[in-house]
């Protein structure tokens, strides 16, 4: 939205409230016109002019025993004139911190279209709320900054992200044609679309996979094509789809790990910060380093973030887990 329609809005906004004050019985003064809609009172004098320019009956008449003139609109205009109505919102701070907030975590669609309809759905609530209230917006705009460090790119991918959308709103089966990463082929099979859903900086949607009678993680990003089928499908029964989410270390479940990892006592104090797993343990050590237990799923998942670490972790059981990130340390040394 450009910043000349942001202030046509907003004046609209103003003529309308404008309005409904000079329709009550009593009318309003022009300081009362001015607080109401925060303009100076030259502005209101100004307003008047504008509206009865544009056809409306505006007068001014001062009533017994007042110090002030109120104005009015025409009583044969007002029988005439439909009940104007706008959503008058009040949002505390703490509201509009908290939607900031939200809005900081879609960095993952910068740039695309969706970053335009979510920038415009926000400068819209900024027409509904009171100047007073946009100039703290603009201060608690500055409050998040949302780096998106090599984010994956949606700029090609709206029309599939709507696709999802309207089956997952209207529960109705799809066809997906998929780029699987682990054979890297293409596949083409039916999904029952249940949640979309963010991980580190990439978009994701929680299937049931009805072709091969599982549920799945699917990466938007390498959906190559989508078709909703008439077909509806029933929300599976007993699915906690928060807790099976949160049951898996990323993005992967099934595939079970029971595991205790060494850190060192320089990655220890970062381990402590956050929380692993539901069933975590914490082992302190006498040099500062601790034992890390988890039981969590994605397997996987678990042995890149090992490794990730590189020499201040270690893994101490199980060890068939153990052996396979030796034998991956063996194969990576190998490449140099």
């Amino acid at each position: 939205m450009k910043e000349r329609d942001k202030m046509r809005g907003r004046q609209l906004v103003k003529f309308i409230r404008a309005v409904k004050l000079l329709a009550r019985p009593s009318g309003a003064t022009v300081d009362e016109i001015a607080e109401a809609i925060e303009l100076s009172k030259r502005s209101a004098y100004r307003l008047f002019t504008t509206m009865s320019n544009l056809g409306f009956p505006v007068y001014d008449e001062k009533l017994p025993l007042d110090v002030e003139k109120h104005w009015k609109l025409d009583a044969s205009f007002l029988k005439r004139l439909p009940d104007i109505k706008y959503p008058d919102i009040h949002l505390t701070q703490q509201e509009i911190i908290s939607l900031y907030l939200l809005r900081s975590a879609t960095s993952i669609f910068h740039e695309s279209e969706l970053d335009e309809v979510i920038q415009s759905s926000f400068e819209k609530l900024g027409l509904l709320v009171s100047d007073k209230v946009n100039k703290n917006i603009g201060k608690i705009e500055k409050l998040f900054i949302s780096p998106s460090k090599s984010p994956k790119d949606y700029s090609e991918k709206e029309e599939i992200i709507d696709l999802l959308t309207s089956a997952i709103l209207g529960s109705n089966t799809c066809l997906v044609k998929y780029n699987s990463f682990i054979d890297d082929t293409i596949k083409k099979f039916k999904i029952d679309p249940l949640h979309f859903f963010e991980n580190d900086g990439g978009l994701y949607v929680l299937v049931n996979s009805t072709t091969f009678g599982n549920l799945r993680t699917l990466a938007i990003e390498r959906i190559q094509e989508i078709t909703i089928t008439k077909d509806t499908f029933k929300y599976p029964k007993d699915l906690n789809a928060q807790e099976l989410l949160s049951s898996s270390f990323d993005i992967v479940w099934g595939d079970p790990v029971d595991v205790k990892i060494w850190f060192d006592a320089k990655q220890a104090k970062y381990i402590k910060e956050r929380r692993w797993s539901k069933t975590q343990e914490i082992k302190d050590l006498d040099d500062g380093s601790i034992i890390l237990s988890i039981k969590t799923s994605g397997r996987w998942d678990v042995r890149r973030w090992v490794l990730s670490h590189g020499d201040s972790a270690k893994v101490l059981e199980p060890d068939d887990f153990r052996k396979e990130i030796e034998e991956e340390l063996i194969r990576t040394l190998a490449l140099y």
